[in-house]
């Protein structure tokens, strides 16, 4: 249990570092967001998915 809220409290920490350092960028981000293709976005999210499952395999193996 542990282990699951130190990688909540890291998500949090980079979602807050992306807010206090790059304000300006995220809103246009999320200005841009809805224009690109469903099917990317959900590529983007598997490929993110499966770095971060490596990650954490190479990390706890």
């Amino acid at each position: 249990m542990s282990d699951f809220l130190t990688g909540i409290a890291f998500f949090l920490i980079i979602e807050g570092l992306v807010y206090a350092l790059a304000p300006l960028v995220l809103v246009e981000m999320a200005k841009r967001l809805p224009h690109i293709p469903e099917q990317q976005l959900r590529l983007f999210g598997l490929v993110s998915i499966a770095i971060g499952v490596a990650l954490v395999w190479m990390v706890r193996g």
